[in-house]
């Protein structure tokens, strides 16, 4: 199941990618993507503009989609909006979703305070795990999954060396560079988390939705 899910996963830029797992459609954080369809889960990992975007959500959105997300984002968002927190676990349409934490290290932009998140979503006995917008912290080392979609950019977010350390500790089975190509982080920044990993993780930069 695992190759049947890594086939799925397209990715919408910056932070967005769709997935199906469990034989449902999974979307985590849309901003702008010019691709859409209708999505049975969408999970959004905090309240900045270009990770909880109301509009970008809405088109992704079914009358039976379940939005799940922080409690500052969900007041921004319409329809069925559930809330978590880290170490909370639910499961919706038969889609495990474990929240975890996502945050900065010496930076101000996501505080640990504001207990922002990252997902664990797991069906099928596959486990796909997004860190949303993070540094390299210490929780990553309880992080279990088969797939690890990680921030590669820098200045907001860890950079593309700390990644490599983050998949290092966290140890899946498949790694997919993300925050890049948009507002900050460039293709060579995911080439050179690809090339370090040589050996050690397989990498993945999948094809855009």
């Amino acid at each position: 199941m695992l190759e049947t899910v890594l086939a799925s996963i397209r990715w919408l830029g910056h932070d967005g990618f769709i997935l199906t797992i469990g034989g449902k459609t999974v979307v985590f954080d849309p901003f702008g993507a010019a691709h859409t369809e209708k999505a049975d889960i969408i999970l959004i990992s905090h309240e900045h503009f270009d990770h909880c975007s109301p509009d970008d959500a809405a088109k992704f959105t079914g009358p039976d989609t379940v939005i799940v997300t922080e409690p500052v984002s969900a007041a921004k968002l319409s329809g069925d909006v559930r809330t978590m927190k880290p170490g909370d676990t639910v499961t919706v349409a038969g889609v495990e979703i474990s929240a975890v934490p996502a945050y900065n290290i010496g930076k101000p932009f996501h505080p640990k305070s504001n207990r922002w998140l990252g997902f664990v979503v797991a069906a099928d006995n596959v486990a796909v795990y997004h860190a949303g917008d993070t540094d390299l912290i210490p929780e990553m080392a309880e992080i279990r999954c088969d797939i690890a979609c990680v921030p590669v950019s820098g200045t907001y977010v860890m950079t593309w060396e700390e990644a490599v350390e983050a998949v290092k500790r966290i140890r899946p089975k498949v790694a997919i560079p993300m925050h890049y190509g948009g507002i900050v982080g460039t293709a060579a920044d995911a080439e050179s988390f690809r090339k370090a990993l040589e050996g050690v993780c397989r990498v993945e930069i999948p094809r855009p939705a």
